[in-house]
């Protein structure tokens, strides 16, 4: 066997499908290979995935990129957050299905939290766990292990050696301490959730041990949640530095430093802090904001109102007008997120006169998305406490020089477009590499950002007129709009 030449190999586990890829010392990525793997929905609200299937294609993918790429100095792994699994710890066989992170049937429990004055989401992992293990384990008399994607993941590539986390993906499950640094007592006694069922914290960047799975059983040196690894992906090392990923959702990542914003579950702007990575022991703190659907409405635009064939037909639809003609379009199909929390409000399309046609709604859905990529933008601003000078974007939506151009308009921001739509590639990539010593500081991580292309402002977007549409969004089912979580 030929020794390794500065290569990573990385498993990147999304939502609906995984795939594994070799990355260069030069951020090339190559030898890709990818599977679909969509999670089931038994009934609305419920989305649950398995865990047993996840295992083996990811070992198929991993073996494939390793054949086809050779020896590699470590492994890197980003992932879904927050979705939980239950597995027995003697035989390593899942219990039950996994739940997915958009599962919502833990709302109840979690209302129930919050009037005991516990603030847990339903999509975050603890009540995730709680119902599993009430569902398989009700007298907690088994001896079993909860984690998240990365857990699973590891857990597979050392053949049960390691259950293990990264703090990125620890931050994500509900029951860490506001600081960050143990599992909160109070949350897994609430729960019945015990220490010993829970994965071991370590280092996004660090060696943690062999891959004795794949051949020559490479090292295990970097683990970070997608939006994390996105974030370093693109190049985001230093505080002020942000990014943003317009998927199905959209998610806003500035880095903060050291310190734990000040605030907390949620920020008064409707920001999260969040850890962005771990090395040495040390956290690094950032906020997340977040839009529930982004991608979902260019979705909308062509399997429900059949306005386009493709998604990528969106953006010469839209630039065959010149502006919106006073059409409005709030891109809240399933929710408002960041600043305005709100389950209840709904899709609102504005200003349509006779003269309105396609091209105009197609333009006023690419330009709300951006209107909300510039609320996430001004929120996570506000909460972490930085400046943000340009934004990084990655995620299908960056591809659509629209979209991208009226995100320009809408935060008044350079935008610069990630080389690689998927960065979290990457972003594992680099976390390993720190580990293993195919890039020596984060500095030289950040030297390698080279963006496909920038987009500046052209024009001024009317904010005001936007935040009139916002309010008409709002409230729409006001039983879902009480919901605060």
């Amino acid at each position: 066997m030929t020794p390794a030449e500065n290569r990573i190999l990385v498993i990147d586990v999304g939502t609906s499908s995984l795939r594994a890829a070799v990355v260069g010392a030069e951020a090339s990525v190559a030898h890709v290979h990818s599977r679909s793997l969509l999670p089931e929905s038994p009934a609305p609200g419920l989305v649950e995935f398995d865990g047993t299937l996840m295992a083996t294609t990811v070992l198929e993918v991993a073996r494939a990129a390793l054949a086809a790429g050779g020896p590699v100095d470590g492994v890197g792994i980003a992932n879904q957050r927050a979705s939980t699994l239950v597995w027995d710890r003697a035989t390593g066989v899942p219990v039950a299905p996994g739940l997915g992170w958009q599962d919502l049937r833990t709302i109840g429990t979690c209302l129930e939290l919050a009037g005991e004055g516990i603030r847990i989401a339903p999509n975050l992992s603890a009540t995730k766990a709680h119902a599993l293990l009430d569902q398989v384990d009700p007298e907690r008399t088994r001896d079993l292990c909860v984690g998240t994607v990365d857990s699973w993941v590891i857990w597979t590539l050392t053949e049960g050696a390691l259950h293990v986390t990264d703090p990125t993906n620890a931050a994500l499950t509900g029951m860490r301490t506001v600081e960050g640094r143990d599992w909160s007592d109070g949350v897994l006694a609430r729960l019945r959730i015990t220490r010993e069922s829970l994965p071991t914290v370590v280092d996004s960047v660090g060696l943690v041990g062999p891959a004795t799975a794949l051949e020559g059983a490479p090292p295990i040196a970097g683990i970070a949640g997608d939006q994390q690894a996105s974030l370093v992906g693109q190049g985001c090392v230093a505080p002020g530095q942000a990014k943003a990923t317009f998927g199905t959702g959209g998610m806003l990542d500035v880095i903060v430093g050291p310190e734990r914003p000040p605030f907390g579950t949620r920020g008064p702007a409707g920001g999260f802090p969040i850890v962005t990575l771990g090395r040495d022991g040390a956290l690094t703190w950032g906020v997340e904001a977040a839009m529930l659907s982004a991608g979902t409405n260019v979705e909308w635009l062509r399997d429900d109102m059949g306005l386009i064939a493709d998604a990528a037909e969106s953006h010469p639809v839209a630039a065959s007008c010149d502006d919106s003609e006073g059409v409005w379009f709030v891109p809240a199909l399933l929710g408002l997120g960041a600043p305005r929390w709100d389950y209840g409000a709904r899709g609102t399309l504005l200003g349509v006169s006779r003269g309105s046609g396609r091209a105009q709604v197609v333009r006023a859905v690419l330009e709300g998305v951006a209107h909300r990529g510039a609320d996430l933008l001004e929120a996570a601003e506000a909460d972490g406490g930085l400046p943000i000078a340009s934004l990084r974007v990655d995620g299908g939506m960056s591809d659509n020089p629209t979209f991208v151009q009226a995100l320009a308009d809408a935060t008044q921001r350079p935008i610069e477009v990630s080389p690689e739509r998927e960065a979290t590639t990457l972003g594992a990539a680099y976390l390993a590499g720190l580990a293993s010593g195919v890039w020596a500081t984060a500095e030289e991580i950040a030297a390698l950002w080279a963006p496909r292309m920038t987009v500046e402002p052209a024009r001024t977007l009317d904010r005001d007129r936007w935040q009139e549409a916002v309010r008409r969004s709002a409230h729409w089912i006001p039983e879902l709009s009480g919901l605060d979580f």
